[in-house]
């Protein structure tokens, strides 16, 4: 007779699923990480308690949210991704566990590391970007495929920002880390959005002619967005406001082919469209902020709330079920919190016109937030800790 598992061989055998594959982990840790770090900062700017932090606290939310919860999300995207690409086999087990414990480490050394010597802290918050690079990096060059190293150039200007960023305590990199973001953002969404657009409407017997991808238009993206990047950091204003302009403009030229709304009725592709909107948005109220005196934590919630937060949501709500062997229905309560992680985006980028009152706006705001990925850590956590129904690798 078969002996049944004890409750502990039950959770270890979950433990050790959780690193069969990259996007399992870093998918849940990245949203235990927005579901902390939100509430915390809340607690910490409204002045209720006082955290123990390597670096000051408003620095620190923005790291957080751009080096610690974006990058564990392109972890786990691009090295499961990167895998499918080259045909190489997963990163996975103790080197997964390895990779996961640097970014790991990274988060309680500025969260708990008041008073820690520089080197410490920044030494390990640095080191996972380029590991994952890395990894990436010869899986792509072995394979040859010469199409994905800009994605790596991309991710090198993330890091240059990191870098500047933590050495320097300067808010500049952190705008340009946020650009760097978009970048990145214009480059996976600009071939999974309307690649899976096209795919559903194939499925219903549908015309796809409609939706169009220009390889030129997408590389003229990609160059404003580094230009706009590098003006950013620099202080170049007028230049600045300018190439944010000419961004948004090529970016909504971009969303218009792929015809967004003829996929309406899908959630998990109608949060794709919404969600990369926030991009142009986020460049028009970055040109308005320096020609027009606007807020310039307007742009700046709406590229980290608006297109960061809400396509990171989308796309790993879709992963987790198609990396799973699942098929690709949301589960119940997720089109509510894709409805949630909007609004956040909205109500805190209103509270920066201030429309509403700033204490009013960021607990909405905040609420909002953690409702959506609360959501997300309800209905997918079992799914990333379980094996595949067909038994496959993933």
């Amino acid at each position: 007779m078969q002996a049944i598992p004890t409750t502990n061989q039950t959770r270890a055998a979950s433990t050790r699923q959780l690193f069969s594959y990259p996007f399992r982990i870093f998918f849940l840790s990245m949203t235990v990480l927005a579901l902390t770090a939100i509430p915390l900062w809340v607690l910490e700017v409204t002045g209720t308690v006082h955290l123990p932090l390597a670096m000051p606290g408003l620095l620190w939310h923005q790291h957080e949210m751009l080096f610690g919860f974006l990058t564990a999300a392109i972890a786990g995207f691009l090295l499961t991704a990167v895998c499918v690409w080259t045909q190489t086999e997963r990163t996975h087990g103790w080197r997964l566990v390895l990779l996961w414990l640097v970014w790991l480490g990274g988060r309680l050394l500025l969260g708990l590391g008041e008073g820690l010597p520089d080197w410490l802290v920044q030494g390990v918050n640095l080191a996972f970007l380029p590991l994952v690079m890395i990894d990436a990096g010869w899986r792509i060059w072995h394979a040859r495929q010469l199409r994905q190293l800009m994605i790596l150039v991309v991710l090198g200007l993330l890091w240059a920002m990191q870098v500047g960023f933590v050495t320097g305590l300067d808010m500049r990199f952190s705008h340009g880390a946020l650009i760097m973001a978009m970048a990145l953002i214009s480059i996976i969404g600009g071939r999974i959005t309307p690649a899976f657009s096209m795919g559903w409407l194939r499925q219903r017997g549908r015309d796809t002619s409609a939706i169009r991808m220009v390889p030129a238009l997408d590389m003229a993206v990609l160059a404003s967005m580094i230009l706009l990047m590098l003006s950013l950091v620099t202080g170049w204003q007028t230049i600045t406001a300018v190439l944010a302009g000419i961004a948004a403009l090529l970016m909504l030229v971009r969303l218009y082919n792929w015809k967004g709304w003829l996929v309406r009725s899908e959630p998990l592709l109608w949060i794709l469209h919404l969600s990369i909107l926030w991009v142009p948005v986020a460049l028009i109220l970055l040109a308005g902020s320096l020609t027009l005196g606007w807020p310039s934590n307007a742009w700046s919630h709406a590229a980290g709330t608006g297109a960061v937060g809400c396509l990171i949501l989308g796309v790993i709500a879709r992963v987790s079920l198609g990396h799973t062997g699942r098929p690709l229905v949301l589960p119940k309560g997720m089109v509510a919190a894709f409805v949630a992680i909007h609004l956040a985006a909205l109500v805190r980028v209103i509270t920066a016109f201030e429309l509403l009152p700033w204490h009013s706006g960021i607990g909405i705001s905040s609420l909002l937030w953690m409702g959506a990925y609360a959501a997300f850590l309800i209905r997918y956590t079992g799914i990333l800790a379980s094996p595949r129904p067909d038994g496959k690798a993933g």
